[in-house]
């Protein structure tokens, strides 16, 4: 139990690290700290209503490589973008639409949708000519912020671009709009579709069946069904697996068979994701075998099994605890001439990691990237995850930075646990490292946390918690 004294240094702490985190993010806010490889003709930050120069909208596309863009991609914080953008403003470049378009998706990107509109505010001035792709990516970026309603506005919009809206465009909406669960106003631009203009395709059709079946709306997804049939718009093989994959999801693999079948009378040929959603849903009634077989049936109706296929049967083998089973199945992909891609390794390594076999887990982690395999964020988070809950928080460790070499980060939860870990461990430089590295990508712990970290680095060495406040200051 802390005594007196330590529950006063925690206070003492806690009002520290505040007063260091308030201070970084003034600092963050009210300072320009420019990149080392930038052109430095300037000391102070131009104002984002300065107008730039612009490229003639009918200028031939430039095939060297765009120093602008090229810069750009070195940079991480959304204010040293516009400021680049405006510092080769300074220096006489031109700015043509690969240089807007770039800067738009870095900007989209970190959600600094304000400068967004500030960009496309010199591109309407400019009369910039762009690409219906650009608009395309910048509602998605809107959908996945949550802001709906500016997705909305920007389809709208996009006219007075001198940009032809075509129906890539609403089925990107109408996505964003299922995905934000706003299926009414999906289906509202689904009816009002014939009015702009557009024809209809079975993509359109698909995105509209998935929102349905999210909402577990089986009878209005299969009615929507129908009236692709009446609209003579052909289903196609994602439109028979997302109701195969409902149906078996839900328990009614009978009916998913059936539905197998009717899709092959009416020449619609089902790939191995067909096949994977009948396994899965054959394995969440406990018939593995069944799973297996149908494996290795498909080959007879002209379907190659692919990864997922046995990626299935191995996540099913992980759930129950079967990992040498699982890890054969691994070695018959290999046999057979199959090269595992990043999702295989990573659902081994996850069962691996969930049954503390995490020795074993690193070993396969390492194997993977030696065969050519490259690890994506998922697999780090899991290696990370892995280490601190058998408390290895000095592997967690190495994971981490070569995480964060790779340009992945970790979620706030693990930052946490891999601190308190080494606190405990009195490992209080490789603490503030990683402090720092989170500082860096601007993630912060609540207050809660923060009480954890302090009572870790205190509970048996009041010196310790003095140590960590003077070596936050110092690293912060």
């Amino acid at each position: 139990m802390i005594h007196s004294r330590s529950k006063t240094i925690i206070n003492q702490t806690q009002s520290l690290f505040y007063q260091c985190i308030n201070y970084i993010q003034f600092q963050h806010k009210h300072t320009f700290s420019p990149n080392k490889n930038r052109p430095k003709t300037r000391t102070t930050k131009p104002r984002r209503n300065q107008r730039p120069p612009h490229r003639d909208a009918n200028s031939k596309p430039r095939k060297d490589p765009i120093p602008f863009v090229t810069d750009l991609k070195e940079i991480r914080d959304p204010d040293d973008a516009l400021s680049l953008f405006y510092e080769y403003h300074q220096m006489g470049s031109k700015h043509d639409y690969p240089s807007y378009a770039s800067l738009i998706y870095k900007l989209a990107r970190a959600r600094d949708f304000d400068a967004v509109e500030t960009v496309l505010g010199y591109i309407l001035d400019y009369n910039v000519r762009c690409k219906e792709i650009i608009f395309m990516a910048l509602m998605q970026h809107y959908g996945k912020a949550g802001l709906v309603d500016k997705a909305i506005e920007v389809f709208h919009r996009m006219t007075s671009f001198d940009c032809v809206r075509t129906l890539q465009s609403l089925n990107t909406l109408l996505n964003v709009l299922v995905e934000n669960d706003r299926l009414d106003d999906a289906k509202k631009m689904f009816d009002g579709s014939n009015k702009m203009g557009f024809r209809l395709n079975s993509i359109t059709f698909n995105i509209l069946i998935k929102g349905w079946l999210e909402r577990k709306e089986w009878d209005e997804a299969c009615r929507l069904f129908d009236e692709m049939l009446e609209r003579k718009v052909q289903p196609s093989v994602v439109t028979y697996n997302s109701l195969i994959g409902f149906l078996c999801r839900n328990g009614d693999v009978e009916k998913a068979k059936g539905l197998l079948e009717d899709m092959i009378r009416k020449g619609k040929y089902p790939n191995a994701v067909t096949y994977a959603l009948l396994m899965e849903g054959l394995c969440l009634q406990g018939e593995y075998d069944e799973a297996k077989k149908m494996m290795f049936d498909m080959a007879y109706r002209g379907c190659k099994p692919k990864l997922v296929n046995f990626g299935v049967l191995m996540s099913d083998l992980g759930k129950r605890g079967k990992i040498e089973e699982a890890k054969y199945i691994l070695s018959e992909m290999k046999k057979r001439w199959y090269k595992p891609d990043v999702v295989t390794y990573n659902i081994f390594i996850n069962y691996l990691c969930k049954e503390g076999r995490v020795a074993e887990a690193y070993k396969v982690f390492i194997e993977m990237q030696v065969g050519g395999c490259e690890a994506n964020a998922a697999t780090y988070r899991m290696m990370v995850d892995g280490f601190c809950r058998v408390e290895d928080f000095e592997g967690g460790l190495k994971v981490l930075s070569a995480m964060l070499t790779s340009q992945h980060c970790p979620r706030l939860e693990t930052f946490c646990c891999l601190i308190s870990g080494l606190l405990k461990r009195e490992k209080i430089d490789e603490a503030c490292f990683v402090l720092e590295e989170m500082e860096k990508r601007k993630m912060r712990f609540d207050l809660k946390a923060w009480e954890a970290l302090v009572r870790d680095a205190c509970v048996e060495d009041d010196e310790c918690a003095y140590r960590l406040v003077d070596e936050l200051i110092c690293a912060l």
